[in-house]
């Protein structure tokens, strides 16, 4: 095996509750697979969130961009042979991160229109922090992969994104808040959503999916399972984004461009 082709570099700390599901997601799997004292080789950079979140309250993107660039770049000499930005909203900057390495970047929307394939999920509902919902990079991410998205109305994300950043990042969890969680879900079904994602990674912290009528995705545990199979040698870092995961499709022998992984079929899980 190729050791650095299979090495993670995760940007983390954002928050580190959010980190700590990811570390533990991914080296559960690769235990699992490979038995005995196997872990998943990764190199992990813990932002200082304080750093990051002013500048998101500024609206300073481009700096937050720089900070998150600097750092892939760090891991990408260290050894690292892919890049996961380890939240939702970060991925605002996905584009500044992949312009700075000369790695993939293992895009985390890429991994929940994969998670939403075997459930035949066509149209999401996106519940997050306010930009992640307000602002169409990751719905528009989603369109590439034919997946249409619901978010909540203006009044609830402003409602959600405080439970967030008030309440979520800082490890509190109530009553209260999953209540309104679920009036949201409840309102995005009725929307027409075929199933709602997480798309904040604190956010499996406070719900299941018992509070939901229709499937939940949690982000952080598709995007943990596809770079745990990155690790594992089972599919390369490039396999989901959706260029290469449509001209795969498309191929006449049905086999992946990348040759590392069969193609994922749209009727059953890869």
């Amino acid at each position: 095996m190729d050791t650095r082709e299979h090495t993670l570099g995760i940007l983390g700390g954002m928050s580190w509750h959010s980190t700590e599901a990811y570390y533990r997601a991914i080296n559960e799997h690769v235990a699992a697979a490979r038995g005995g004292h196997a872990s998943a080789r990764i190199l992990l950079s813990s932002l200082d969130f304080a750093e990051v979140r002013d500048c998101q309250v500024r609206g300073d993107w481009a700096g937050a961009g720089a900070i998150l660039a600097r750092e892939a770049a760090a891991l990408e000499r260290a050894g690292a042979g892919s890049i996961a930005i380890a939240t939702n909203l970060m991925h605002r900057v996905a584009g500044d991160v992949a312009e700075a390495v000369g790695i993939p970047l293992v895009h985390i929307a890429d991994a929940v229109a994969h998670a939403a394939r075997p459930l035949g999920a066509r149209t999401l509902g996106i519940v997050g922090t306010r930009w992640v919902m307000s602002e169409r990079f990751y719905a528009d991410r989603l369109a590439e992969h034919g997946i249409a998205a619901l978010v909540p109305p203006a009044g609830v994300q402003a409602e959600l994104d405080r439970i967030v950043f008030d309440e979520l990042t800082q490890g509190l969890v109530t009553d209260a808040s999953r209540a309104a969680f679920r009036d949201a879900f409840a309102g995005l079904a009725a929307e027409g959503a075929d199933a709602i994602v997480l798309a904040c990674t604190e956010i499996m912290l406070l719900v299941d999916a018992e509070d939901a009528g229709v499937p939940l995705i949690d982000s952080c545990a598709a995007h943990a399972d596809a770079l745990a199979r990155i690790a594992l040698g089972e599919r390369s870092a490039l396999a989901l984004a959706p260029e290469l995961l449509h001209r795969a499709e498309d191929g006449a022998d049905g086999r992946h461009p990348l040759g590392t992984v069969p193609v994922p079929q749209r009727d059953r899980p890869a």
